[in-house]
Order: C-alpha cells, then structure tokens, then sequence
C-alpha cells in the first residue's frame, strides 16, 4: 500500500499545497440521462400522494425535491445524504429525520451529479449549467452548518464528479469532451484534460489516488497522470478487442490495476492499467443492452487479487464475474434495468447492492447469488443510490421526486 505522502507526489502544483487527509470514498453518482417529469405537485406531498399497492419497507423519506433526483451521496461518517435533482437543487439533509440542513442552490439546470469530499468537509454539486458549486462545513462541533465556498466554471455540462480518495481535490467529466481538476479550497484549476471526442461519461480516480481514468461517448478509453495534459495510454474502437460502441461505464479493482468498461453494445472488457491493453472480455449481458453499471466486490477482503467485478445492464442482469478465470460466477435478476452498483465495506465486503429501474433495490450475497434483502417503496425508477454509515444504510433517489433510506439487511444485527 502507497502512503499518503507518495500519494501526494503527483499532486503538487504551482498553485500551492494540495490539502491531504486521510479517510475513505463513499461518493456515487447517478447514471446520466433525461427523466422527464411533469407532476407540479407540492413538494410536500411527493411519494405520499402516490398509489399505495407498492409495500413500502424504508425507514425515512425525503421527498422536499419537486422533480426526479438525479444524484445521492452519503456523508462518509456522519447520518447525512446529499441529493441533486431536477428542479436545479440540492439539498444536504438528515437521514434519521428527513429533516433539510442546508438548500443548495445557484444552479440554473438540473443537478446531476451531488457529492460529499473524502474528509466529509466539503460537498460539490454539478449541474447540467456547466456550474460546479462548492460548500464547506462551519466549525468543528457538528455537521449542522455549512456555507457556500465557490463556483468553479470551465465544463460545458457537468455528467460526473469525483473527489480524489484523500485529498481536497475534484474531478469532473463534461459532454463537451474534457475533463476538469481542480484544487480546493481554492478552486485553482489543476488540469484540463482534453483527447476525448464526445461526451465523457464515465471517470475515476485510482483507489491509490495517482492516476485518472476516463472514458468517453466516442469509444475512447484515457489513462491519465494528473500532472499531464497528454495521456499515458489510449484505448480506442480501432484497438484490437476494444470496440465496445459507446462506453457508459467504469470501474478500477482496489490495487488500481485494472478497470473493467461496459458499453452500448452489452460488451464488458477488462484493461491492464500497467499493460495499457486488453486482458479479457466477459459477455454475459444481451447484445444492444447497454452496462450502465460496475462494481468491484473484494471478497476475499484483502483487495489484492484480480478479483469480482460486477456489472449491470439495461437488461435487467447484474452479472457476477471471477476476474482470475474470466468466468460468470452468478447472474442477479431485476424485471427491468440496474442502474446502479454498490459494494458494501469490510468485514461485509461480500454484499452488493443493485438499485433498478424497476422500482427496486436488492442486497445481495455476491458469493453465491443469493437475495438477502428487497427494498421497496419507490414508484419510479431509482436512478441513484449510496451506502451509508458503514453500509449499514442505503439511500436511493428516485424518477418519483423522492429519496429513501432502507437498511441494507433483513435487520439492524445482521
């Protein structure tokens, strides 16, 4: 394992010290897309005022969005969630008590991306405005207060953010075809990646924090050194085994060797980030059923093996895949598209979470395939989802306007 100071190597610029702290990601950000909605109905009254056949087993709403929520994020320690939607706000709210702690506002289209920093510190919003908007915790006794720090501009329109794994530093693909860093809390720009042809729908740091990986609309695969402009490798359609039509997906295992890519076309290809090439190619989803998600699952917990990724498509299959062998281990079934991944921490590193356009999110036992817990009460497609307080909860947002919070097992002890 690196320490923070290598981490720190590639971070230093001419802007000054990079702020380097210690914790852990838990930032997801929603699938890309248009959900239209057109119910004008009081903030208030959301899922409530919706039919009631669908058994509902959550334990708090949050329904204060007037429009879909595109985007969750869970506060790293604290019971809090951050949530963008439709109707060009955010919100930082309880999650015991649905209660709001701060109303997020100056974006002017909807937010589609909402995430809280690595520290838990800050939070950025992007939105479809091309706007990046930064907030920060006041003091130190609680998480109750927070202020608006800064705008950072550039991207035409924001599709994903990411926070660097320890650092005070932020990361964001546009559909203009770039990909923006920035250092806060000064909001200096660190970088402008550019090489990307169409919109970049996908990006991640490297769980050691040292490198980037994005990858776009155009086929396009860059692995990045974020001290450079120029990419260290390229991948692209015309690159043997490499056509996957539009990318729309991405994830990079805990050692930062490999990243597994799924497209428009239902192919799944897995990449040697030291190789620069293709390693293997996993075909367990129909052919034109786009991946819109992936997840790495450490199941042996130490994280340093090839691995389990899973991935999930528009076909309604999230499947699980031993990356030593390249073979499918399990097939997870929901009646309509995942759209979302989220593998729980240690020690319950064995369990999945899969969120659906079919109303739906289900945990599950990686290991074996089996069903652990369905979470209903949504009566849309949920388009977002985030594990919090130590996986012990999931919040999913939804084309409903509302968010909800479910525990992720049958009970509190597991």
């Amino acid at each position: 394992m690196n320490t923070v100071q290598e981490t720190a190597e590639y971070v230093e610029e001419e802007e000054g010290d990079v702020f380097i702290d210690s914790g852990d990601v838990l930032a997801e950000v929603a699938d890309d897309g248009d959900h239209a909605m057109d119910e004008d109905d009081e903030a208030e009254d959301g899922i409530d005022d919706l039919p009631s056949n669908v058994k509902d087993n959550s334990l708090q709403h949050f329904t204060t969005h007037s429009g879909s929520v595109f985007a969750i994020s869970c506060h790293p320690t604290e019971p809090l969630a951050v949530s963008g939607g439709e109707d060009d706000l955010g919100y930082i709210w309880d999650i015991t008590d649905g209660e709001v702690i701060v109303k997020l506002t100056g974006h002017t289209d909807s937010v589609c991306s909402a995430s809280f920093s690595s520290d838990g510190q800050m939070v950025a919003t992007g939105g479809m405005d091309g706007k990046v908007r930064i907030w920060r915790r006041v003091g130190t006794v609680d998480f109750r207060n927070w202020e608006f720090l800064t705008e950072l501009q550039g991207p035409d329109e924001v599709i994903w953010l990411r926070w660097h794994p320890r650092g005070s530093i932020l990361l964001a693909g546009s559909n203009d075809s770039t990909v923006w860093l920035w250092q806060l809390p000064s909001g200096n720009t660190m970088q402008v990646f550019a090489g990307h042809s169409g919109p970049v729908q996908c990006g991640e740091f490297t769980p050691d924090g040292k490198r980037i990986v994005t990858a776009s609309e155009d086929g396009t695969l860059m692995y990045w050194d974020p001290r450079s402009p120029t990419p260290l490798f390229k991948l692209s359609p015309q690159d043997a085994r490499f056509d996957l039509e539009n990318i729309t997906s991405l994830a990079i295992n805990a050692s930062s060797t490999l990243a597994v890519v799924g497209g428009t076309s239902g192919s799944v290809r897995v990449v040697s980030l030291s190789k620069g090439e293709v390693v293997g190619a996993l075909g367990g989803h129909a052919e034109g059923e786009s991946v819109e998600a992936v997840q790495f699952v450490d199941l042996a917990g130490t994280g340093s093996s090839p691995g389990v990724v899973v991935t999930g498509g528009t076909d309604g299959k999230a499947c699980v895949w031993d990356l030593t062998t390249m073979r499918l281990r399990a097939t997870l079934e929901h009646q309509d598209a995942v759209t979302s991944l989220l593998a729980h921490p240690s020690p319950k590193s064995h369990l999945i979470v899969s969120a659906s356009a079919d109303n739906t999110l289900r945990t599950w036992d990686a290991r074996t395939g089996a069903l652990v817990k369905e979470h209903t009460g949504h009566h849309g497609p949920i388009l977002s989802a985030s594990l919090g307080l130590q996986g012990s909860v999931v919040v999913s947002g939804g084309d409903d306007s509302a968010c909800l919070v479910f525990t992720t097992e049958v009970d509190e002890s597991g």
